[in-house]
């Protein structure tokens, strides 16, 4: 759950997290077990995954490193929602957020990965913290 409003972009006032954020083509329902993401994750050879509700929001993100421990036990990896383990929780950024503003919270929060969400909380992609550093480094054109 979100506790502030997206605030609208200002012409003129530099990069928003809409300019750096890529498109998150793995994403798992938060019902699903540990094992079922893990398959995604190796099959997809991808790091994280964006979880989302029974309503399709964004509940989250899981993580390789996240599902570890119920994997080391497989007869919990087997019975254990995603929903049930620890990983990353909202608040999450806003396509109109400014960048180096993100870029700042996500150094505070030790963040690699962030989901991007709309007004109403469904997923638009992800900011990565190398994107965001890489577009923040460029000087933009005129």
């Amino acid at each position: 759950m979100t506790t502030h409003s997206p605030q609208p972009v200002r012409r003129g006032r530099g990069l928003t997290v809409a300019d750096a954020m890529d498109p998150c083509d793995y994403q798992i329902a938060d019902d699903k077990t540990v094992v079922q993401a893990e398959d995604i994750l190796r099959g997809a050879g991808v790091e994280y995954l964006l979880v989302r509700d029974h309503d399709g929001r964004c509940e989250g993100l899981v993580t390789r490193a996240g599902l570890r421990p119920f994997l080391d036990r497989p007869w919990d990896g087997e019975r254990t929602a995603i929903s049930a383990t620890s990983h990353q929780r909202g608040p999450f950024t806003w396509p109109t957020m400014g960048l180096s503003l993100a870029a700042i919270a996500m150094r505070v929060k030790h963040l690699s990965v962030w989901p991007v969400v709309d007004e109403d909380g469904y997923i638009l992609g992800v900011l990565t913290a190398d994107r965001a550093t890489r577009r923040l480094t460029v000087a933009p054109t005129a």
